[in-house]
């Protein structure tokens, strides 16, 4: 497994990347390093999500889900709504406005759990923050 390194809104993590999703670990660590904002999510409940519109990163579905656990990491191909990547920090159900989704599990945060409340307040509360991934 890498480790990728995260910051958000000047906040440290460090997760692991996820075996049952190569194909979309493989895809994704070719983006790195990679730069987004990230907002809170609508429909999802305790979450925070990259809209990425209609990018492709060539994946399907692979051990897809829509019930992360706290500090999961999924990314939704497309389909019934836009691409997009979410990381749940707390109660998290997996929807968009057509209804629940399932993305892949393809990252996990190991390092700096502690710190996701407060990064989903943050977002929350002040709006769009800067997001940076990083092989390590």
């Amino acid at each position: 497994m890498a480790r990728i390194g995260i910051e958000a809104a000047g906040m440290r993590f460090v997760a692991e990347t996820n075996p049952e999703a190569p194909n979309t670990v493989a895809a994704f660590t070719r983006l790195l390093p990679y730069r987004q904002k990230i907002i809170h999510v609508r429909w999802s409940g305790e979450g925070c999500w990259i809209p990425l519109g209609d990018f492709e990163l060539g994946v399907g579905f692979e051990n897809h889900t829509s019930h992360p656990s706290v500090g999961d990491i999924l990314f939704y191909p497309g389909g019934y709504s836009e691409t997009e990547i979410i990381l749940a920090y707390g109660s998290c159900s997996f929807a968009s406005k057509m209804g629940p989704l399932a993305g892949n599990h393809f990252l996990t945060i190991v390092e700096g759990k502690e710190q996701l409340r407060a990064l989903g307040n943050k977002v929350l509360w002040q709006g769009a923050q800067d997001i940076a991934f990083e092989l390590l």
